[in-house]
């Protein structure tokens, strides 16, 4: 069993930065992958991002690649996701999960999730 928090959610004028968190409780993390998925209004969840168990089989959308850097320290049991030069568009709720599917942009493959933080990019 994997419990995940999301934090460092706010608002942030475009081009801006954010770094999110996703800090998991559970002794096995670090034998899972880790993806980030956003969700706007109206819209469908979306992929973003994701990291290996050892850092590695990292992915991003095309439309992040550039501005968006994920990464984890396994000795925090954390996760995060560096959002630089962010835009309007990047606003949606944003959230991590964990599963055993390294390199994996479907949210089917992820068997945990957080509650989500909120990310909005507006001047």
């Amino acid at each position: 069993q994997v419990q995940l928090v999301e934090s460092g959610g706010g608002l942030v004028q475009p081009g801006g930065s954010l770094r999110l968190s996703c800090a998991a409780s559970g002794r096995t993390f670090s034998s899972y992958a880790v993806g980030w998925f956003r969700q706007a209004p109206g819209k469908e969840r979306e992929f973003v991002a994701t990291v290996g168990w050892s850092g590695g089989s990292i992915a991003y959308t095309d439309s992040v690649k550039g501005r968006f850097t994920v990464s984890r320290d396994n000795a925090q049991n954390t996760v995060y996701l560096q959002m630089n030069s962010l835009k309007p568009e990047d606003t949606a709720v944003y959230y991590c999960a964990a599963g055993r599917t390294p390199g994996s942009r479907w949210y089917s493959t992820y068997n945990y999730w957080g509650q989500g933080t909120q990310v909005t990019v507006s001047s």
